[in-house]
């Protein structure tokens, strides 16, 4: 039986995106790449709504030869996961190994994820929070940028209540950290 798991940088302030929808002040290092990659690593089937499914589609197609070794790493991972995408407006995905649905079904998600022999990733916060709205989030993860936003897109919705419990953490040379919660 598998398991569904949130994972998403954050500024301090709990957000993925600032005012400006902007992130730059979140991208990873080397180090911490590499680290997201081994943690993403065992998850065959990656969940995203719209938005998110419109930032990552660019790994689908960058040449390889041209990226460094953890982001190559990853753009190979990528490539190689079934994706779902929930969206009520895209027509068509243009991405290998993904499907299209038209709304996101907490049944069918906790029904896919028991069937996984592996953890299963949901993507973006708006996801996530339905997912733990629902009942059928199973742990958060979240690698904190030192950086305050003041605003934009949350990494959970506001209002949404989770009582979690801390099992793993590790702090970067760059002043990030990681922390990795399982849904009590």
């Amino acid at each position: 039986m598998g398991s569904l798991i949130y994972f998403n940088s954050a500024s301090l302030d709990g957000y993925i995106a600032g005012p400006d929808g902007r992130w730059g002040w979140a991208a990873p290092d080397a180090e911490v790449h590499s680290f997201v990659n081994d943690l993403l690593a065992p998850a065959r089937t990656h969940l995203y709504g719209r938005k998110v499914y419109e930032v990552m589609k660019v790994w689908d197609d960058l040449p390889l030869d041209d990226l460094p070794p953890a982001e190559r790493e990853f753009a190979l991972q990528w490539r190689d996961i079934d994706k779902v995408v929930f969206s009520s407006t895209l027509q068509a995905v243009t991405t290998r190994r993904t499907d299209l649905r038209p709304v996101f079904d907490p049944a069918e998600v906790r029904e896919m994820v028991d069937a996984a022999p592996d953890p299963v990733v949901i993507g973006g916060g708006l996801l996530a929070s339905a997912a733990a709205r629902a009942g059928v989030l199973d742990e958060v993860h979240v690698v904190m940028a030192p950086a305050v936003v003041g605003g934009g897109a949350r990494f959970l919705d506001e209002g949404l209540h989770l009582e979690l419990g801390l099992f793993a953490e590790r702090r970067f040379a760059n002043g990030f950290v990681y922390l990795g919660y399982r849904v009590e």
